[in-house]
């Protein structure tokens, strides 16, 4: 009977595997349209469709610093129809904050990261300020004038903006922009900031088309795709702080659907296609499947959950 039975369950699994998905797959992006972390799920979402065998569609559900979304994906069924992109807030702020009660990480199934990218001071092309030095003399200068638009309160590109005025010893004047980086871009481009952090990779279109440019990357590692902006350590500042996109489901997803996700983004991520545009977009890719993503993950949070205590401690940021 035990041999009957199991035998049975191969069978079953085994039908379960090909027949996904039996429908079209929603992939929620927990912010707005237009910003790089949609554009880069959009493109590896479309080159996945074919290996996976139907159909994904992208739905954007914008607030709460990606809350809303989580919301949404933490409410769904795990059968591997509803699947979310976690960025930055989604697996630190957000958890740190405690911003959702019962949150964490461990309720979702990771399938895989596919790009890193560090945050970075973005300027428009007509900018007075021709590098991170002359910024921050500037910044000296006059306290808390000089506009830094930030994507949130407590978010990633606010802790990174804190740490350079901390290292600095300089004052900015914050303005948020929940939403992502496409409201930062407008607010770039019609005058309400001076500057912008978020990644060059979430500015490429702009930096393209000669309306911005980057003044400093806040990693420690030349991007070959912006030569012309030093990282901070080249410039005397120990920040190292950015942006990813790790895509997930619900947890207790069925394995057998989660391998065919995973199978399915990674050719997707190796193709030519997406690799090549990758770089006309200026975004690092660097995956890690399943088996990898979720010890990164746990370790990213443990790193970060305690930096964050200790500007917490140093009066910095709030809790």
């Amino acid at each position: 009977m035990s041999m009957t039975l199991g035998g049975l369950a191969l069978v079953v699994s085994a039908s379960v595997a090909a027949d996904y998905p039996e429908r079209d797959v929603r992939m929620i992006v927990p912010w707005g349209a237009g910003g790089g972390t949609d554009g880069i799920v959009r493109k590896i979402s479309n080159l996945a469709e074919e290996p996976l065998g139907g159909t994904v569609y992208v739905e954007n559900i914008e607030g709460g610093m990606s809350a809303n979304g989580l919301v949404q994906a933490l409410g769904a069924r795990p059968d591997g129809y509803t699947l979310i992109a976690l960025t930055y807030d989604s697996v630190v702020t957000i958890p740190w904050q405690g911003m959702l009660a019962g949150y964490d990480i461990d309720k979702l199934d990771l399938i895989a990261r596919i790009t890193s990218e560090p945050d970075a001071v973005v300027v428009p092309e007509d900018s007075r300020f021709d590098s991170l030095e002359a910024l921050i003399e500037a910044a000296k200068a006059a306290p808390g004038e000089i506009r830094a638009g930030i994507q949130n309160m407590g978010s990633r590109t606010h802790l990174t903006l804190l740490q350079l005025q901390d290292q600095a010893e300089v004052e900015f004047k914050i303005v948020s922009y929940p939403g992502g980086a496409a409201p930062q871009k407008e607010a770039l481009l019609n005058g309400e900031v001076d500057l912008a952090l978020t990644s060059l990779g979430d500015f490429e279109s702009l930096i393209s088309a000669g309306d911005a440019r980057g003044l400093v990357e806040f990693t420690d590692v030349q991007s070959e795709s912006f030569p012309d902006v030093p990282p901070a350590t080249e410039l005397g500042y120990d920040i190292q702080m950015g942006s990813f996109v790790i895509l997930a489901a619900p947890a207790n997803t069925p394995d057998d659907a989660v391998t065919a996700l995973e199978a399915a983004y990674q050719q997707a991520y190796d193709s030519e296609e997406f690799q090549n545009w990758l770089v006309d977009v200026g975004v690092t890719p660097n995956w890690l499947g399943t088996d990898e993503v979720e010890d990164w993950a746990e370790q990213t949070q443990g790193e970060l959950f305690a930096r964050m205590d200790e500007l917490k401690e140093a009066g910095l940021i709030g809790q």
